[in-house]
């Protein structure tokens, strides 16, 4: 009996024994980390980085003004960046949240503080971005115009881009310290498509003189036309897309007043123009001196060499050239020439005997070879 106690009692204490237990340990907090582009740019994103966990909420805003900054998050969660530019000496509070898989938070704050500029220099495009269905010539010349002086001229080109459809080469020529032309090797191929975006915004241009805004503009090709006025037949022919179309007597400049040989652009077209030759310098009582009203102008020159209408000269049209540098045409050949030619199409002049058409003479561009051309750029020097 005392035996069997012995067992029983061995028996009922191995019955009561506790299974082991074990702690989970906690789980790392979620580190976040706020970064900046070098040199505090405008257009370089703030960005904020998870680890051990996901972003969940992130407030960037302009300390003076309040606004908030929009960001995009990426899909796994990890990568919150900012889309959109920032502003020039502007001063931002970044708060960042992220949580690991605890759901415990963990909280960043940072500042952060673009550039000042010493200054900032707008681009105008050439040709001033044209209304719905506007169309330009096979010559028509576009570009940029800084209203400060670039002395950075490779860094601003580089944020000049341009593209063609079809494609067509083509170069950047410095026409001065603020502007820049931009042609293909030869005229262009019509129905191109011609798209400029001048991504100059945060791009320091030299001087610390920075890019004030991104402009962009898209431009159209129309047909061919091509006028070639010749100042010894006094005779001008007209091509539409290479086809002589039309034929007409003219009158160029006569010899104390020629007209510039070489290709011309049409930049301007008016029914009528007042021309008065005060405009570049022979005033009232001076020999020279001229003031009249002429119909169907299309400008072809900066410096007053239009293609227009002159009922004065229709006897010496064809037989000499008596204008003060403009193409001369009878009231009827210039109302045709009016209604077919528009901004961008080309004068072709020769034995004019008024020398090349300046290059800075809107638009003398054309007058320069393709290798002559290509030189002007400040990534081919």
């Amino acid at each position: 009996m005392a035996a069997l106690a012995l067992s029983a009692c061995s028996s009922g204490t191995e019955g009561s024994a506790s299974a082991p237990t074990t702690t989970k340990p906690p789980v790392p907090a979620a580190q976040v980390t706020i970064s900046a582009g070098d040199q505090a740019s405008p257009t370089a994103p703030i960005t904020v980085k998870a680890t051990g966990g996901k972003i969940t909420n992130v407030a960037v805003t302009n300390t003076a003004k309040g606004n908030a900054v929009k960001g995009d998050l990426s899909a796994d969660g990890l990568t919150w960046t900012t889309s959109e530019p920032l502003g020039y000496g502007a001063s931002y509070s970044v708060v960042a949240d992220v949580t690991n898989a605890d759901g415990k938070q963990t909280e960043q704050k940072s500042t952060y503080t673009t550039l000042t500029p010493k200054d900032q220099a707008y681009p105008s495009l050439i040709p001033a971005p044209p209304g719905a269905g506007a169309t330009f010539g096979i010559g028509q010349i576009i570009g940029v115009s800084f209203d400060k002086n670039v002395t950075d001229k490779a860094a601003a080109e580089k944020a000049l881009a341009v593209t063609t459809n079809p494609p067509q080469q083509g170069s950047w020529y410095w026409i001065d310290a603020k502007t820049a032309h931009y042609r293909a090797a030869s005229y262009w191929q019509p129905g191109t498509t011609i798209t400029l975006n001048a991504n100059v915004y945060g791009v320091n241009l030299g001087g610390d003189v920075y890019g004030k805004a991104d402009r962009t503009v898209t431009y159209k090709i129309h047909d061919s036309w091509v006028s070639k006025a010749d100042g010894n037949t006094k005779q001008m022919q007209i091509l539409h897309n290479g086809a002589v179309v039309n034929t007409m007597p003219i009158s160029l400049g006569k010899d104390t007043t020629p007209t510039h040989d070489g290709p011309h652009v049409i930049s301007d077209k008016q029914q009528q123009v007042v021309m008065d030759s005060a405009t570049y310098g022979v005033m009232p009582g001076q020999p020279g001196y001229y003031k009249s009203t002429e119909y169907w102008d299309e400008r072809i020159s900066n410096d007053g060499e239009f293609v227009h209408e002159n009922p004065n000269t229709v006897n010496q049209q064809g037989n000499s050239n008596v204008s003060h540098g403009c193409i001369n045409l009878s009231p009827e050949n210039a109302q045709w020439f009016f209604n077919n030619f528009n901004l961008g199409d080309v004068v072709e002049v020769v034995n004019a005997g008024g020398g090349k058409l300046p290059l800075w003479d809107t638009y003398g561009d054309w007058e320069l070879s393709w290798a002559d051309w290509q030189k002007g750029s400040a990534l081919n020097g």
